[in-house]
């Protein structure tokens, strides 16, 4: 069963029902699912949380959706490795990476996506659609075609090639706007007035919202029900960060964790950073900025949840950074080539941050940090085919091999005796 009791406005506190509603018809101010934490607290429980399937839906009493409703690709419970060797070049002895890359459609969005779709079908859409950089267009298709609705998907005309082949393959209507990620936007804002559509990340954004909570909850079981330290965070709308937040303080209020000041460090790219911008300003006001960088997942020149993200960093005595975008292919390639994760480049701005921060004496070495990798290397392959070496050309023979090896290294490696 969900606990969830209705929505409440974010700024002016005012109570609506639980239907496809995302703003406040008093104040403007965004909605949010509420509730019933003391009822939660009587039946949540480690055990009965670590009982569920290994997936998000484990962890559905904390979830404002009906599991019975799920589009379940078997999303979730993504691994939490140590990442020993990227530590030690970072001077960290407790450096974790969780994973996300491996979801069915190759990032976190599969988590929002399938709240998202539970709700949809709970409120009888026949349609998911969404404004999407990319991984939310890949989701949002595949969902739509593992549950049997019709699904439309807008996306900027610019994006990666994977990222355009990774939502046509499961059939949608795919439409390529000419204009920015915050263009689609608006246009898909419009839309939803017009059309009976669930879009995703509009008609039912607080619901949607909630499944990056999930993260949270899976790498504090993960920790043995512990939360991080630090934990360093991906931002685009900021929803990711604050909800990841929301999460970590969720386990705590219901007793499943024992609370910790956990800090929360979000990065962005400085080709598209307004809420870093607004943070070292030392202002919880965000001026809109037109996207110029390579990490197009984060490129959110508007940012929805910008104002709670900066509270979220306030609140948690965090960090907030952007790095060029020369700092988020070494980043791709430093995970890479340390603990053999292929990022894209939301991957890359999380790397690149913490190396940053690590350089900078703004990490204590034994505090326990978990970097957050959101979205699968293969989809942004162009950010980083040019900055790799190219392969060795060779023939078939031993002789070739070597002459080729020679001329790349200027020497050949001792052969067997």
């Amino acid at each position: 069963m969900s606990y969830a009791r209705n929505l409440r406005c974010r700024e002016c506190g005012r109570s609506y029902p639980l239907e496809p509603a995302h703003v406040c018809e008093f104040c403007f101010g965004p909605l949010e699912v509420f509730y019933d934490y003391q009822a939660m607290r009587r039946e949540v429980s480690r055990q009965s949380l670590a009982a569920g399937p290994p997936s998000i839906w484990r962890y559905a009493p904390l979830l404002p959706a009906d599991p019975a409703s799920a589009v379940d690709i078997g999303t979730g419970f993504t691994p939490l490795l140590r990442a020993p060797n990227l530590g030690r070049l970072l001077g960290l002895n407790r450096l974790y990476v969780k994973n996300d890359c491996v979801n069915p459609t190759w990032s976190f969005k599969d988590r929002v996506v399938s709240v998202a779709a539970a709700k949809a079908r709970e409120f009888e859409f026949d349609t998911l659609a969404c404004a999407s950089t990319g991984n939310l267009a890949n989701s949002v298709a595949a969902h739509a075609a593992k549950g049997g609705l019709k699904a439309f998907v807008f996306i900027p005309a610019d994006l990666e090639q994977g990222k355009v082949i990774g939502s046509a393959v499961y059939g949608p209507t795919l439409v390529a706007v000419d204009g920015s990620y915050d263009e689609v936007n608006r246009l898909c804002s419009e839309l939803s007035d017009k059309y009976p559509w669930a879009f995703v990340n509009i008609t039912v954004r607080p619901y949607y919202a909630e499944g990056s909570k999930t993260l949270a909850y899976e790498v504090c079981e993960q920790l043995g029900w512990r939360a991080p330290d630090h934990c360093i965070v991906p931002m685009a709308s900021g929803s990711l960060f604050t909800k990841i937040y929301k999460g970590i303080k969720e386990l705590a209020w219901l007793g499943v964790i024992d609370w910790r000041e956990t800090r929360m460090t979000g990065v962005q790219a400085l080709g598209c950073s307004p809420i870093v911008e607004a943070w070292e300003r030392q202002s919880f006001s965000i001026r809109p900025q037109k996207p110029n960088t390579i990490a197009k997942s984060l490129a959110i020149g508007n940012p929805a949840d910008g104002y709670y993200a900066l509270k979220t960093l306030a609140q948690s005595g965090g960090n907030g950074l952007a790095v060029t975008d020369d700092e988020v292919v070494e980043g791709i390639r430093l995970l890479a080539e340390t603990e053999g994760i292929f990022a894209e480049t939301a991957g890359g701005v999380v790397v690149a941050g913490l190396k940053r921060l690590a350089e900078g004496g703004r990490l204590d070495p034994d505090e326990l940090i978990v970097a957050f990798i959101t979205g699968a290397g293969l989809k942004t392959q162009e950010a980083v085919q040019e900055r790799l070496a190219p392969p060795l050309v060779a023939k078939a023979s031993i002789a070739s091999f070597e002459e080729a090896l020679s001329q790349r290294q200027g020497a050949l490696p001792a052969a067997r005796k």
